[in-house]
């Protein structure tokens, strides 16, 4: 019922040797992810300083490949967070700097302190998820396109936060989305291009499609319908229109596992370090999660998903191994449940590990 392509791309050599597993690992996972209910996927999977990347598709549907382009999602809050790193190691910035933004945004306060760029960047703001309004007359398929600076100013002025800045985590894309205004107001997509997609080489990373990444676009669906790609002209620093390809990504992950090869190198070991603790098996760096391995080595990762797309990265750097997944179909999850394609990636970078 699945239709397979493989390659080696990126690093030099190859992953998949003479009697090497790891296509067998990939394609099975690869395997998962489609019986869960996503019409494609592709997986690319960084060991021992090489790169190796398939993808699989049901009947009938086109098979991708690392230059397929996906939706990002919250993945991308990774590369906001790297701007922000790049800022504070260049002296420009604080991350103890307060929350500023033009005078017409009101910034929400609760306790003695204000929220700071790291509060925003570790989920600890204590703002809420999503931004009050924006849901106000949305289009369901696409809920960011209609939003302005405006209605982000007017609701603002609207929001309470939940808990004092730095006391506990809650997931926020509105605080990613202020953290890129703070850093390049109204000109966020510009920044992350030139902050961190360019040095780094993530050529089809970028919120605006090219006549050539438009060929390449994977379909995104929902519960296997086909719907439109998300639009964002103001919260975009938190993930929700950048599109990507595996390929990108695994240069991405490449310069995570070994930052010491990056031209961003001091921006990346920050974005790494941990600097809040959510709970026993959970802190937060700059964006990214950190999780314990079954070896006892850690995992640092991001999901993401749009309306009609799902991701999954992770790595462990003290194994030198990386996974990154990409699919077009978004399913609902039940309440306190986990999104079948994040349970099968984990379940591949963790015996990727056990094996290092």
């Amino acid at each position: 019922m699945a239709t397979a392509a493989a390659g080696a791309s990126l690093l030099p050599g190859t992953a998949a040797a003479a009697g090497d597993t790891l296509p067998a690992q990939v394609r099975r996972t690869l395997d998962q992810v489609l019986a869960a209910g996503a019409p494609s996927a592709v997986c690319g999977v960084i060991r021992g300083g090489r790169a190796y990347v398939a993808g699989a598709a049901g009947k009938g549907k086109r098979t991708p490949d690392g230059r397929t382009v996906f939706q990002l999602g919250s993945i991308g809050k990774t590369l906001t967070a790297t701007a922000l790193a790049r800022a504070v190691t260049a002296g420009e910035t604080r991350l103890d700097a307060p929350l500023t933004l033009p005078a017409r945004f009101p910034i929400p306060r609760k306790g003695p302190r204000r929220i700071t760029l790291a509060d925003l960047a570790t989920h600890s703001s204590g703002l809420p998820r999503l931004p009050e309004g924006l849901l106000d007359g949305a289009n369901p398929y696409d809920p960011y396109a209609h939003y302005t600076l405006d209605d982000l100013a007017e609701g603002l002025g609207r929001t309470t936060l939940a808990t004092e800045p730095g006391t506990e985590y809650a997931y926020s894309n509105l605080g990613f989305g202020l953290l890129g205004q703070a850093l390049a107001f109204d000109r966020v997509d510009e920044m992350l291009r030139h902050r961190v997609a360019a040095p780094l080489g993530l050529t089809d990373t970028t919120t605006t499609l090219r006549p050539d990444m438009l060929l390449r676009k994977a379909v995104g669906h929902l519960e296997g319908t086909p719907v439109p790609d998300w639009h964002d002209h103001v919260l975009s620093g938190a993930g929700t229109s950048i599109y990507s390809t595996a390929d990108d990504m695994l240069r991405f992950l490449a310069a995570q596992l070994r930052p010491r090869r990056s031209p961003l190198r001091d921006a990346i070991e920050l974005t790494q370090r941990p600097r809040f603790t959510a709970g026993r098996d959970l802190r937060l760096g700059l964006a990214w999660h950190l999780s314990p391995l079954p070896s006892g080595r850690t995992m640092t990762w991001h999901n993401g998903s749009t309306g009609g797309f799902g991701t999954y990265a992770a790595f462990s750097r003290e194994s030198g191994v990386a996974v990154v997944m990409m699919t077009n179909n978004v399913s609902q999850v039940p309440p306190g449940g986990e999104r079948p394609m994040d349970t099968f990636t984990y379940g591949l970078l963790r015996d990727l590990d056990a094996a290092a």
